[in-house]
């Protein structure tokens, strides 16, 4: 039989802390939404005693919510558990986190308090709080950077005044897995209560162990964790509890315990929070990133298109994604280039394909990633010129002096004879075609020069169109290529090639 732990949402309280974020009211209302949605067991909607804006906020989640338990933050202060209390009253499930800081660094210096002093406030506060609430949940912060005998005792404080939920935050991301997992160990075991007594852990991110320190208090008894979407939070953010849901799920021979997490709204919950923090999720992200259902490696991509377990653990459609991703890039392989020939809707002969495949590498090298816009400049490009009756071999420009510019260009014909000359001009672009004038023997007017890019980026692929004149008649010819300055050499010798080729008068 599998147990079940609760996920506990923190991404509008500690989440908001994050440098830089600030949800609206409606925002802060619509992730809520989403977050029950997502199946949350517990949303800590915020701090209501902090501001006005905070209260109504928390009030207005507590109104809305058919399912998920709301509970609001609190100091061990009067006045802030009172204002939880009327910030949650409403709520399907309402309850309330207290803390106070049990670390000597923060009794020494921010709260200027004895040891005693802490236990005694523990006890008065708790037991104001369960005089308002069902659950209470007590935190002693700094937990991690706490002695182990205080912390039993705070514990226990908590414990016997009413509180049923006790949380052991890692609040600066000090901890590491075999020494959190060794406070719960420790904690369930002393711990005296003829209540259940649920343990909780909520993480930072400091060091990045935060997922593995929970996961680690999970081996040893926790039954809530505490997160928020994506990870963020103070300084480095909280434990993402998209990471958690999953490890969960895919590791369940393990951990053998599932929560009440829908995965297929994880993609969504993700993006909404990203949308409204202002926070890209960072490409290389687990389980949410752009390139976590993405292979380009040619060896994964065959790997992945033979059978897609070889490098997934999971599907992208079971958390929300429509499919895996294989980008091209310089790492593919043929098997990819020929799936993706597929999916693209093209039939090309194995020959072809060896042309086409070629003329992918060299892109590749020159771009981080080829699109599908690519691959279809690249067909269209490289059909036309497999046609040509010149093909560009190379292109050498040099700076001469005052702005003058050199340029070599050398041209291969079908039966795979070469024609070579050089020539200056006032541009690198009025130097090569003075150069493939003086191979074709010719001196044409331009008339026209348009250039237009075909793919997105600053590295897109270019479509160069020129028009020249010559004995009174117009010849065209097109260019593709990433490097503008070759598209624009493959355009004139086209459109030159042409006028020679009609005059049946090739003199080179």
């Amino acid at each position: 039989m599998k147990s079940h732990i609760q996920i506990f949402d923190t991404t509008l309280r500690d989440g908001e802390q994050t440098p830089g974020v600030s949800f609206s009211f409606d925002e802060r209302l619509a992730i809520a939404k989403q977050l029950e949605l997502w199946g949350v067991d517990v949303i800590e909607a915020g701090f209501p005693a902090s501001s006005q804006g905070s209260f109504d906020s928390v009030k207005a989640i507590a109104q809305t919510l058919k399912k998920a338990t709301v509970t609001g933050l609190a100091r061990c202060k009067q006045s802030d558990i009172d204002a939880v209390y009327e910030a949650t009253k409403e709520a399907v499930n309402p309850s309330i986190h207290v803390f106070i800081a049990t670390s000597p660094i923060h009794l020494e210096s921010k709260l200027n308090m004895t040891e005693s002093e802490v236990l005694s406030s523990i006890t008065q506060h708790v037991t104001y709080a369960k005089t308002l609430f069902d659950v209470v949940q007590f935190s002693p912060e700094d937990a991690t950077r706490t002695p182990l005998p205080f912390l039993i005792e705070s514990v226990q404080a908590a414990v016997d005044a009413g509180a049923t939920v006790i949380n052991i935050p890692d609040t600066v991301g000090y901890s590491y897995p075999t020494e959190y997992g060794h406070i719960f160990k420790t904690l369930i075991e002393t711990n005296q209560s003829e209540n259940e007594i649920i343990f909780s852990a909520h993480c930072h991110d400091d060091l990045g162990l935060a997922v593995a320190n929970s996961m680690a208090a999970i081996e040893n008894g926790a039954k809530r964790i505490e997160g928020a979407v994506n990870g963020i939070g103070e300084r480095a953010g909280n434990t993402a509890l998209e990471e958690i849901a999953l490890a969960l799920y895919v590791r369940q021979d393990h951990y053998k315990i599932e929560s009440n997490i829908q995965l297929n709204q994880t993609k969504a919950t993700s993006d909404l929070v990203a949308r409204y923090a202002g926070l890209a999720v960072p490409r290389n992200k687990a389980i949410v990133g752009r390139n976590a259902f993405s292979h380009e490696s040619g060896i994964h991509q065959d790997g992945f298109l033979k059978n897609p377990e070889t490098y997934e653990i999971m599907t992208p459609q079971l958390v929300g994604i429509k499919q895996t991703e294989l980008p091209l890039g310089k790492l593919s392989g043929k098997h990819a280039f020929q799936e993706k020939l597929k999916q693209l809707g093209y039939d090309i002969d194995a020959e072809k394909q060896k042309v086409l495949f070629k003329a992918f590498k060299n892109i590749a090298d020159k771009k981080k990633q080829v699109t599908d816009h690519d691959i279809h400049a690249l067909i269209q490009g490289t059909s036309h010129e497999l046609h040509a009756h010149y093909q560009l071999d190379a292109l050498q420009l040099q700076f001469v002096s005052n702005g003058l510019q050199s340029a070599v260009v050398v041209l291969k014909d079908k039966d795979g004879q070469t024609y070579q000359d050089s020539s200056i001009g006032t541009g690198s672009i009025v130097s090569i075609y003075n150069a493939v004038d003086r191979i074709f023997n010719i001196q044409p007017e331009l008339i026209d020069y348009r250039i237009e890019a075909i793919t997105e980026g600053s590295d897109a692929q270019a479509e160069v169109r020129v028009a020249i004149k010559f004995e009174n008649e117009i010849f065209n010819g097109v260019g593709f290529d990433h490097d503008i300055i070759y598209a624009s050499c493959k355009a004139y010798v086209e459109a030159s090639s042409k006028a020679v080729t009609t005059r049946k008068e090739i003199e080179v």
